[in-house]
């Protein structure tokens, strides 16, 4: 698969993943996490015309002037933008002018890419497609979200599967010596910039779960008196609980006594074996307190994770989201892509049945506050 066509087949996965949607879903914007699906595809367009085709493509002439403002997201280098709150406020453009947006942008990209590049723009090219890849994984979540929040509980697809396969309860703890390990990125393929540079650090011997913690573990702390015993919870945890009135996973519904939950076949009730998902840190945290066991670091979640199977759900870590030593930002727009978001987040590891092919890594550092929980995020324990 040459360049071209690489780019067209992550392209093309971005409108496959629309195709279940009515032309209504594409505008909503539930709360200010969530973007509506027809601002991701413009956005990851904009991407490749703003800093690709604009500054190396010496014909290019852009789509419409107006859509830097409109599908900015957060590269103050870039200009002025659409504050992230309204973005569901953008009845215009429309659904089908974003489609011609993408599609001419794809017309000049794939002229462009028969081309001969440097090294610098491939590179370039190379961290676009990495960029739709992480706006396709957030697209699904948030189209989860917005039908989810439909209290219609509509169908996204009778056919989409949450997990690979269903966990069995009785998970063995794998025992990891104390030691020196490598930590961070070492190939020759592509990685963002906060997986680098390769370091060392010391570890203690610890054990780590074998499997995700289940839907029926979860259960039992729920049954338990979990979301109502402070003595699991973080301060600002149990602030949040009592806040928001939380008392179990995001789409978890109690119905006629019975636990449902919202999945993307629509409202099902839960399956006991299947890991549990949309868990927040402070979620992960109590739940592993209760146990009487913790979360493991991301280090430690790094050098164990080639013995245990993951991929499933985003696992959180006890790590705050943090530079590598000798970590630099690269000049200019680029540069704002990871580095100044390392604060007041938390570490996830592993990647999700959202993640695109390809698009996983052992050394992949995902972070996100500790209160979110709408993408496809679970627990394994350590101790």
């Amino acid at each position: 698969m040459n360049l071209a066509e690489k780019y067209l087949s992550i392209r093309k996965h971005a409108e496959q993943l629309c195709e279940p949607l009515q032309i209504e879903d594409y505008v909503v914007q539930p709360v200010v996490d969530v973007s509506p699906p027809k601002w991701h595809l413009g956005h990851t367009t904009w991407f490749f015309e703003t800093f690709i085709l604009k500054p190396y493509s010496t014909s290019y002439q852009v789509f419409n002037e107006d859509y830097n403002y409109v599908f900015n997201s957060y590269y103050e280098t870039v200009g002025n933008r659409v504050i992230r709150t309204d973005r569901g406020n953008l009845s215009r453009p429309s659904v089908n002018e974003v489609y011609q947006y993408r599609h001419y942008v794809d017309d000049a990209m794939v002229s462009f890419l028969s081309t001969e590049i440097s090294s610098e723009v491939l590179e370039l090219v190379i961290l676009g497609f990495n960029h739709e890849q992480q706006h396709q994984e957030l697209l699904l979540t948030d189209i989860k979200f917005i039908l989810g929040n439909n209290p219609l509980f509509p169908v996204y697809d009778s056919n989409k599967k949450e997990t690979i396969s269903e966990h069995i309860n009785n998970a063995n703890m794998l025992t990891v010596s104390e030691g020196i390990y490598e930590i961070g990125y070492d190939g020759n393929d592509f990685c963002f910039d906060n997986e680098l540079n390769r370091h060392k650090v010391y570890l203690n011997e610890f054990e780590i779960c074998s499997n995700l913690v289940s839907n029926e573990s979860y259960l039992d702390f729920i049954n338990d008196g979990g979301y109502q015993n402070f003595n699991f919870w973080h301060a600002e945890g149990w602030d949040w609980v009592n806040t928001n009135k939380i008392n179990a996973p995001m789409y978890w519904h109690l119905i006629d006594v019975k636990w449902m939950n919202y999945t993307l076949q629509g409202l099902k009730e839960i399956n006991l074996n299947e890991p549990v998902t949309h868990i927040s840190y402070y979620e992960a945290y109590a739940f592993a307190s209760w146990k009487g066991l913790r979360l493991p670091t991301e280090f430690e979640w790094e050098i164990a994770a080639k013995n245990f199977n993951w991929g499933e759900r985003w696992e959180w870590t006890e790590s705050a989201y943090l530079p590598y030593p000798g970590f630099s930002k690269a000049p200019g727009a680029i540069g704002e892509y990871n580095g100044k978001f390392m604060v007041n987040q938390k570490v996830l590891r592993g990647s999700s049945i959202a993640t695109p092919a390809e698009h996983s890594r052992i050394t992949y550092r995902n972070f996100f506050h500790s209160h979110l929980r709408w993408q496809y995020t679970g627990i394994r324990l350590a101790k």
